[in-house]
């Protein structure tokens, strides 16, 4: 999947997302007031930590959140319904994805990145039960895939960059389906 981030007309950015299935979306972000996209935060931060179930992976496999638009490309007949059973398979993955990528922005936004590994961790423990998913090193990476996408996007004015195939978020089976062969009587 290629991910297009660019300066949109409101003075935000967009994230045009092109998927494999010839769909092509675009994902408004709000946020005027930083200096860093929030959902280049993401993208670095869910890309680093190998979040499949986060907003990028989610949306590779068929995801699409209510802010979205479709721009081109034909949608399965029932886009919408796996669109639905996707995003509620991955609901506290987005959830965990939304606060990890939150303070992996602030500690770029704010140039605070020693920081960003004492806050990852205070966050999740306030979210989730059970021990912290990654290592320090991989919070750091996450941080400074991150600092480098904002150079280069501050340079640049625009990315273009590849989702990992290997981030695709699992397509789960629909509740009350059954799979296998039937008995013949």
């Amino acid at each position: 999947m290629l991910v297009v981030f660019a300066h949109s007309t409101t003075g935000s950015t967009v994230a045009t997302v092109h998927r494999a299935d010839g769909v092509v979306l675009q994902l408004p972000g709000y946020d005027r007031k930083y200096r860093v996209p929030h959902d280049l935060a993401h993208f670095a931060t869910e890309r680093s930590l190998g979040m499949s179930g986060g907003v990028f992976g989610s949306i590779a496999a068929g995801g699409v959140f209510s802010n979205m638009r479709l721009l081109s490309g034909k949608p399965r007949h029932d886009a919408a319904a796996r669109s639905k059973l996707l995003l509620e398979a991955n609901k506290r993955t987005l959830g965990l994805a939304e606060v990890i990528a939150g303070v992996v922005h602030r500690a770029v936004e704010e140039e605070e990145t020693a920081q960003a590994v004492t806050w990852a961790r205070k966050a999740h423990g306030a979210m989730a039960e059970g021990d912290f998913p990654w290592t320090d090193d991989q919070v750091r990476q996450a941080v400074q895939d991150l600092v480098e996408l904002t150079v280069d996007w501050e340079a640049q004015g625009g990315l273009r960059l590849a989702w990992p195939e290997q981030l695709i978020a699992p397509m789960p089976v629909p509740h009350g389906v059954k799979r296998g062969r039937r008995g013949r009587t």
